[in-house]
């Protein structure tokens, strides 16, 4: 078997077991063409840089490329070269030729994602272009896992001053997103509980929220416990008695249920965190989305000694990028930095470097402003049609953020996702949040996320939901 290169397009072929040269070249080509490795369509090498390829001569390739032009295999046209002919392709036993992709419900009502045709091509693109051109030939190299500077000055100062974040570049880390920052934060607290109360394992969570951070938490090896979650956001009394060395929150916007954290259960989370060395995990998952009401700057100003601030452009740009931050207390960069590991495996270095201008060149902040007034406008539609095609529901956590709560009456939950399946809408199921520890009364209801359909479908997605509601007895 011959696979090295010197020119021309690449191709491996295995001559072994085949007889002749010729012979074995003409039957390794079919035998890709046929199990569909080599795709209608696509060119192969010219015959002098194939028989350089695999050390034979020229004319053996050109005579094979010929039979198989001749028996219809391949095509050969002057300025084309010599391709695979268009023909059907049969799938290989056992197996498909490629994966195929899951298929997309017809109506998207989903939580948690952005519009992704809203994504800023062209001005991401400038970011790109001016990032690149003034990156030192250093940052090509392998990567701070901290994350690069230009990144991290640029997200202290948008944090500060759009947020309320006590940020510090030097205490700003690069991550792939939350999920990615809960891990490593995770392994940390897992590993090392004395930088928080000593020996304990345990973290706090609110009854209903994202079910995959929980899992995350526990796969680093912690246990969670649920804080009750009423219309003030977690009920952070229940802190004292739960044993938890940390606690998870989202208090700019409670996902799901909605709502900001009290000022006063803020500031008894900040009493708590003292007095037992306790850590909060900030999650301002969606904090630049704010409607009918001030903004709600970050918990993390009150103490930053305490609170891990936790960020990412998931909702502001796209989930695509994989780009987020994490503003640490001083106890926890170093560690944090070390689980991470020792250079930058997880975060594009062009996209930071483009993130940092995109920042700093003030495009971030037209494009949330742009989308706060796009997903505003989705909100106050959403609202309007419930209200006049099924006014016995009631909205919850409408003020902010890309999604709103269907309460729905006690035991119709499971109708309504069987109704909204049958009619190819994907709603987000609110039995799904609930910690399996929660002590209180489950409550029936559906996630309706407003970000992620399309603009020209969105209407049709309403109309959709409105007609599930009705068809489940709602």
């Amino acid at each position: 078997m011959k696979s090295w290169a010197n020119s021309g397009l690449d191709l491996h072929l295995d001559l072994r077991g085949r007889g002749g040269v010729r012979s074995a070249l003409t039957a390794a080509l079919r035998e890709g063409i046929r199990s569909g490795r080599l795709a209608p369509g696509a060119a192969l090498p010219p015959s002098r840089a194939l028989a350089a390829d695999l050390g034979v001569a020229r004319n053996t390739v050109a005579d094979a490329y010929t039979e198989l032009v001749a028996e219809g295999w391949l095509t050969a046209r002057q300025g084309s070269g010599t391709r695979v002919a268009p023909r059907a392709v049969t799938t290989p036993a056992g197996g498909t030729r490629r994966p195929v992709a899951a298929p997309l419900p017809v109506h998207n009502l989903m939580p948690g994602s952005p519009d992704p045709a809203s994504f800023p091509r062209a001005a991401w693109i400038a970011s790109t272009r001016r990032a690149l051109t003034a990156a030192p030939s250093e940052a090509f190299g392998p990567g701070d896992p901290r994350g690069r500077p230009e990144l991290r000055i640029a997200l202290a100062d948008y944090l500060s001053r759009a947020r309320g974040v006590q940020a510090d570049p030097d205490r700003t880390v690069v991550c792939a997103g939350t999920a990615h920052a809960l891990t490593l934060i995770g392994s940390v607290l897992a590993r090392s509980p004395a930088v928080v109360q000593a020996g304990s394992g345990t973290v706090a969570v609110e009854s209903y929220g994202l079910h995959v951070h929980r899992g995350l938490l526990a796969e680093a090896g912690l246990r969670t416990v649920p804080l009750t979650v009423d219309e003030n956001g977690a009920r952070v009394g229940e802190l004292v008695s739960s044993g938890a060395a940390a606690v998870l929150l989202t208090p700019a916007h409670q996902f799901p249920i909605g709502g900001p954290l009290h000022p006063e259960r803020r500031a008894a989370v900040m009493d708590w965190a003292r007095t037992v060395d306790g850590l909060v995990l900030e999650d301002d998952y969606d904090g630049e989305f704010r409607y009918d009401r001030q903004p709600v700057g970050a918990m993390q100003d009150l103490d930053p000694d305490r609170v891990a601030y936790l960020g990412s452009v998931s909702k502001s740009l796209s989930p695509a990028l994989r780009l987020g931050w994490m503003v640490l207390p001083d106890r926890l960069v170093d560690r944090v930095v070390e689980a991470k590991g020792v250079w930058e495996r997880w975060v594009s270095v062009p996209d930071q470097l483009a993130l940092a201008d995109f920042l700093a060149s003030g495009a971030y902040d037209r494009q949330v402003r742009l989308m706060r007034a796009r997903y505003r406008g989705r909100r106050d539609r959403l609202v309007a049609m419930l209200a006049e095609r099924a006014p016995a529901v009631r909205l919850s956590g409408i003020a902010a953020g890309l999604h709103a709560v269907v309460d729905l009456p006690p035991g119709s939950e499971r109708r309504v996702l069987a109704a909204a399946a049958a009619a190819g809408l994907a709603l987000g199921p609110l039995s799904q949040l609930r910690h399996p520890d929660a002590t209180t009364p489950p409550r029936d209801g559906v996630v309706v996320g407003y970000g992620a359909s399309p603009e020209n479908a969105f209407a049709s997605a309403l109309e959709v939901l409105c007609r599930v509601l009705a068809t489940a007895g709602v």
